[in-house]
């Protein structure tokens, strides 16, 4: 099997398991932290939401400087508009994850802010990785949901709250 027809599978397998989390998150919660040092559900859902769109992004550049584009997240104010963002973000990352693509993955993306180096893996590394964010961000999000006393969706099998525990 290609690296590119095992990423359409990784992203048509965790966008169901994400999108059901994403559904939950509640309007008038969007504000709610669970501690000062936590990012707000607003933010952490519209992180988790824009994950998908990185695939997109690593195929087609080599280098994401934050000083020549700084990261400036959408602003997301209803789980409608959450819906729509990740949607959209699946198509794009799919739209890339095409044969004629394959090569491409074997050359080097790099993130940095100027000189510093964040990150230097070649793009089917990166994109693995985004998969790693997109998961830890998404069990991060059910924690927050969990707090909020809301019946978490099961991911790689049924919940807790589906086994009606």
């Amino acid at each position: 099997m290609s690296l590119i027809k095992f990423f359409v599978n990784q992203l048509e397998e965790e966008a169901v398991s994400t999108r059901k989390m994403l559904e939950i998150v509640p309007n008038d919660k969007y504000d709610w932290r669970p501690h000062p040092k936590s990012m707000t559900i607003r933010s952490l859902a519209t992180h988790v939401a824009e994950i998908p769109g990185w695939i997109s992004s690593v195929i087609i550049n080599d280098v994401l400087d934050l000083v020549k584009t700084p990261y400036n997240p959408k602003v997301i104010n209803n789980t409608n508009e959450l819906l729509a963002f990740f949607d959209e973000n699946v198509v794009n990352g799919k739209a890339q994850l095409v044969e004629k693509n394959e090569a491409k993955l074997e050359s080097r993306w790099v993130m940095k802010n100027g000189d510093v180096v964040f990150m230097d893996l070649s793009k089917a590394e990166a994109i693995r990785h985004s998969f790693g964010q997109l998961i830890h961000h998404r069990a991060q999000l059910g924690v927050f949901l969990r707090l909020l006393d809301i019946p978490i969706p099961g991911v790689y099998g049924p919940s807790a709250d589906e086994m009606g525990k």
